[in-house]
């Protein structure tokens, strides 16, 4: 069997990886895949501090519910690539962050594909980068035509550290149904400068203001997890090595 051809970076999907690391990483295993029954109910927690790409396939049925938490720190390359597709009445939740520094390129690519009526999904990714990081979000929500009162939501918003670290944002929606609740949002920025200001004026040492002001930052994203105080654990000390 022919190897599949290594992605290039005119795919728009790849666009900002690390080809150099994903060639030593080629060829990926293939995606891990799992069906939520009719009704059931699935939640899982990815982290991914090693490096290396994450890849999932995941299929909610009818009037199910399924929750995804992910935390992307580790690696010269991390990539965690979700193809979620939702039947009637589904719901899917993803609490996302990734956190960079030095060289680090971190990416999260998720295509959420409402294939019948009614399901709803909110997405909500959280992306800090220090140093030359690159931190990358792709997401795609497509909405089939006999989908209706499709409910979608992405809210992406990404800080930079350093004026050397890059974030690239891109939220798409792709509707071929009328009867449609969609939104996205996408925001980049640094950490407040009078707020940094005025805890340092009250004695606070920099580090620890800036420590504060990007654990509010990624507050919330893991909320309802069952895994939630791990995960923020972890997430905090990786910010920590930030600053």
């Amino acid at each position: 069997m022919r190897m599949p051809a290594l992605p290039s970076r005119r795919d728009e999907a790849w666009r900002y990886a690390d080809t150099d690391a994903l060639a030593r990483l080629w060829p990926l295993p293939a995606p891990g895949a799992v069906i939520v029954p009719g009704g059931g109910k699935f939640e899982r927690a990815i982290v991914q501090e090693a490096g290396g790409v994450v890849q999932m396939q995941l299929s909610i049925g009818r009037q199910a519910a399924a929750a995804l938490y992910v935390l992307n720190s580790g690696g010269d390359y991390g990539r965690v690539e979700l193809d979620v597709t939702l039947h009637e009445g589904a719901d899917f939740a993803l609490g996302v962050a990734q956190i960079g520094g030095g060289a680090q390129t971190l990416e999260i690519i998720t295509t959420v594909t409402h294939a019948e009526p009614g399901a709803t999904s909110r997405q909500v990714v959280r992306s800090v980068a220090g140093g030359t990081a690159t931190v990358t979000y792709l997401g795609k929500v497509a909405v089939a035509r006999d989908a209706q009162q499709t409910d979608s939501e992405q809210d992406v918003k990404a800080m930079l550290l350093e004026r050397s670290a890059t974030a690239n944002a891109k939220p798409e929606l792709e509707i071929y149904a009328d009867d449609v609740k969609c939104a996205h949002g996408a925001a980049i920025g640094e950490l407040d400068a009078n707020a940094l200001f005025y805890m340092q004026s009250r004695g606070m040492p920099v580090a620890e203001a800036k420590t504060l002001l990007l654990q509010a930052f990624v507050a919330g994203v893991f909320d309802g997890a069952a895994e939630g105080e791990r995960l923020q654990a972890l997430a905090l000390a990786k910010l920590g090595e930030l600053v």
